[in-house]
């Protein structure tokens, strides 16, 4: 599938405002499954602009606007292939005594760990155990895990923000795409699968029946032993498939912020955020 996603940002701010630094991590990555065909970047006004991967590999661009300005504009418009998941849901994959194998592996060390948004105290690890009864397979627990969250917990738009811990969550159980996979993230850390977060988007398709492709979209990633790392989504109790464009991974939200950066002036500003997910021919 050949996706075209445009997301714009803009603020507009009360005065005039200087010295604004922003970092934006918005260009989709080209790994197995997916490859970024093209992808421009148009700010307003125009700034001096520079580029790196960042600790996690994700595309990072960085920029800075000096001049006092009355508002600020980011579009991206990115153009991505897309592949269907890799592994099914009733697929059989590695035991869970194999799971000690990824505490030695570098590339999952940091996603069995807790970090800024995600925890696994025991009465995570006892839900964990409790949703996964009688599993022996690592993806299989998984899967466990997204079907319990997406049919206990409710897609609630504006009751969580952006810095709204899993554990607040896991007692509300109402918030949006977010919360949900920062809780998978816990509850498979708590199990020593190793689980990262990932940010992008959700192609909805005309019937529109996917929750939360109308802006970025958040699920997870979880490491199984000989076979890499594979999505799933809770909030749509889904395997992440063509429809998904991947963007950025990290521990949480606090390593994938698409937008993030600081100015001085006037606190008082109006962000506004729409994001377009089509499907293209494939010529």
């Amino acid at each position: 599938m050949k996706l075209q996603v445009v997301h714009r940002t803009t603020y507009e701010y009360a005065q005039p405002v200087t010295q604004n630094y922003n970092e934006l991590r918005l260009q989709p990555v080209t790994q197995e499954g997916q490859t970024c065909d093209s992808f421009t970047l148009n700010l307003v006004p125009v700034p001096r602009l520079s580029h790196f991967l960042d600790f996690y590999l994700n595309y990072v661009h960085f920029f800075e606007v000096p001049d006092p300005h009355p508002s600020l504009s980011i579009e991206s418009i990115s153009q991505v292939v897309t592949a269907a998941a890799r592994l099914s849901d009733d697929a059989v994959t590695a035991n869970l005594d194999r799971l000690p194998e990824c505490v030695r592996l570098e590339k999952c060390y940091d996603f069995l760990q807790p970090s800024t948004f995600v925890a696994a105290p025991p009465e995570v690890w006892r839900l964990a155990l409790d949703v996964t009864h009688g599993q022996t397979d690592v993806w299989q627990a998984a899967v466990a895990i997204r079907r319990f969250i997406h049919g206990n917990f409710s897609y609630t738009p504006c009751v969580t923000g952006v810095n709204t811990h899993m554990l607040e969550f896991l007692k509300l159980r109402r918030g949006v795409c977010q919360d949900f996979a920062q809780l998978m993230l816990g509850m498979c850390r708590a199990l020593k699968i190793p689980a990262r977060y990932v940010s992008g988007y959700l192609y909805n398709e005309p019937r529109g029946k996917f929750l939360g492709a109308q802006a970025s979209h958040a699920w997870c990633e979880v490491f199984v032993p000989d076979f890499g790392w594979h999505g799933l989504d809770p909030t749509n109790n889904r395997t992440a498939d063509e429809h998904y464009v991947k963007v950025a991974t990290g521990r949480d939200y606090a390593d994938i912020v698409p937008v993030k950066g600081h100015y001085k002036g006037t606190p008082n500003r109006k962000m506004t955020v729409q994001v377009t997910v089509s499907e293209l021919p494939i010529l």
